[in-house]
């Protein structure tokens, strides 16, 4: 089946909000007297808002209101600090990438954990090449589910195993690959290794490039896939005979 979409995670793929997300449950954390650092901020990569919250508060009950109003704080510092995002925080390559996935005529498409997703995109002035904008709100289910990778797919109207997914999260690589789609990992292999492809960055990649290592695993797969029925016919075939 011909790849027709790609179908990009936002933060630490096309955009690093990362070090934004940080300070602002930093802030959260130390008003509620919780240790947090930058490795427990990493833990979080890929987890809805509440999930992240839920994750920091480790052990600790506290009741629905506070959680909400905790959330809707962490949500105000981070908006407060992507007011003066500009298209200069687009990670390198990725300009160039989804241009030439525009002039190739794919469909693009961003399925992301964060609800800001649209304001963001409108930050770092690529609104416009992008044809759907989805998030874990739209659907049931946040990553590591696929749901999100899945309605993304509905949204840009192709099946799932017409797009590829890129993705920079062990979960989010494990939801698109429950969905079906190919994946492209970002980071390093002990996190983004269950990928098809994986990559440090979108850094001088180009479509051209991996359209062909996308090829070159499609054909491999389908070698495998012939290898298989092949041996569990002559598997059939042995067991008739010996009937």
């Amino acid at each position: 089946m011909t790849i027709r979409g790609v179908i990009f995670d936002m933060d630490g793929v096309l955009t690093d909000t990362i070090e934004l997300h940080y300070q602002s449950w930093q802030c959260i954390a130390d008003d509620e007297g919780i240790p947090f650092d930058r490795q427990a901020n990493e833990a979080l990569r890929g987890l809805s808002r509440r999930d992240s919250l839920i994750a920091i508060l480790g052990d600790r009950i506290l009741p629905e209101e506070k959680i909400e109003a905790l959330l809707e704080r962490k949500n105000q510092l981070f908006l407060d600090s992507i007011s003066t995002m500009t298209p200069d925080y687009l990670l390198p390559g990725v300009w160039d990438l989804l241009t030439e996935l525009r002039d190739r005529q794919l469909k693009i498409g961003i399925a992301s954990a964060s609800r800001n997703v649209e304001r963001v995109i409108q930050k770092l002035g690529i609104r416009h090449l992008i044809d759907a904008v989805t998030n874990v709100y739209c659907v049931d289910r946040p990553k590591p589910a696929p749901d999100v990778f899945l309605y993304a797919a509905s949204q840009l109207h192709l099946a799932p195993r017409e797009c590829v997914a890129i993705e920079d999260a062990a979960a989010g690589v494990q939801a698109a690959l429950d969905a079906g789609m190919w994946t492209i990992g970002l980071g390093p292999v002990d996190r983004v290794g269950a990928a098809h492809i994986v990559l440090p960055n979108l850094d001088g990649v180009r479509w051209s490039d991996l359209g062909d290592r996308l090829s070159r695993l499609k054909k491999a797969e389908g070698r495998g896939q012939k290898a298989k029925e092949e041996e569990e016919g002559k598997g059939i075939r042995k067991l008739t005979n010996n009937q």
